[in-house]
């Protein structure tokens, strides 16, 4: 559904790149993770994905459409929730998602169908610029459901939500995926990204590190350990064995053996563990 390959992009069109020879493609039906700190090349890379950049350098195909020569059409099958709000503080909640409506070529979604799935059937009426942030953001999430796109652009969907809000909003995302909407999700939280990607995509200073399932990458640059809390001469005691190590292996054998085992569970190196380990940086 989207090709990559060779993509550079420069605002100031020299060889200053933000984007460097970014190549990866995303299959049908797939949550692709673009992950990386603030600054990497996430929002430019998408940027050109979604038409709101010009391509400058390399190939890019986004649902067949040619991105060398932009077509129209190709906006009735994407979507896009940008991470910074931008609705008409004028105009109501479900004016808003009335007018967007208008823009299309297909048929849309009810907009009070989007306002409740997000929670905001009952601020419908109320002008946006009334709304906090949080409640801005489900709007444009909800906006960016309206033509039942084909290919869904995300940009940090759950940032600033509080629990409950992001619970939802993830359970939106897994269910439109189940249906077969293919979604691109740009974000630096590996922990959202761990939940709902199929593959992620490592970007740091505007180049690819490396692309692969989360699960993969947790095999191949986590430590495979177990955390386990036990009794000893009536004292609770909390261990981690490596299960790669032959000797801390069977220590835990005969531990387990012994029936002192209070809790036992494996512990695996988080997205931004390895993010770090592999770019020798932090996400923020």
């Amino acid at each position: 559904m989207i090709k990559v390959n060779g993509l550079w992009h420069s605002y100031s069109k020299d060889n200053i790149y933000a984007v460097k020879n970014v190549t990866f493609g995303v299959e049908k039906g797939e949550i692709f993770g673009f992950l990386g700190p603030s600054g990497a090349g996430k929002s430019t890379t998408q940027g050109i994905l979604t038409g709101l950049l010009p391509l400058q350098k390399g190939e890019v195909y986004v649902g067949g459409y040619d991105l060398k020569k932009p077509c129209d059409d190709m906006f009735n099958i994407i979507g896009v929730s940008f991470e910074q709000p931008n609705v008409y503080g004028k105009l109501t909640a479900v004016e808003n998602l009335e007018f967007f409506a208008r823009l299309y070529d297909v048929p849309v979604n009810d907009p009070m169908h989007l306002l409740k799935m997000v929670g905001l059937e009952n601020d419908a009426k109320k002008k946006a610029s009334e709304f906090s942030k949080g409640m801005k953001q489900r709007l444009v999430f909800a906006r960016s459901m309206l033509n039942n796109p084909e290919i869904w652009f995300l940009d940090e969907p759950t940032a600033g939500l509080d629990p409950a809000t992001a619970g939802r909003i993830k359970e939106i995302i897994r269910d439109r995926n189940k249906k077969g909407t293919t979604i691109f999700l740009t974000t630096h939280n590996m922990y959202v990204a761990d939940e709902l990607c199929d593959r992620v995509a490592f970007i740091n200073d505007g180049e690819i590190v490396l692309i692969d399932s989360p699960r993969n990458l947790k095999l191949k640059y986590g430590d495979r350990l177990v955390e386990v809390e036990y009794r000893e001469e009536g004292e609770l005691i909390k261990e981690t064995f490596s299960i790669t190590d032959d000797n801390e292996r069977q220590k835990l054998t005969r531990l387990i053996a012994s029936g002192n085992i209070e809790t036992m569970h494996t512990k695996e190196a988080t997205l931004e563990e390895i993010f770090i380990k592999v770019t020798g940086r932090g996400l923020k």
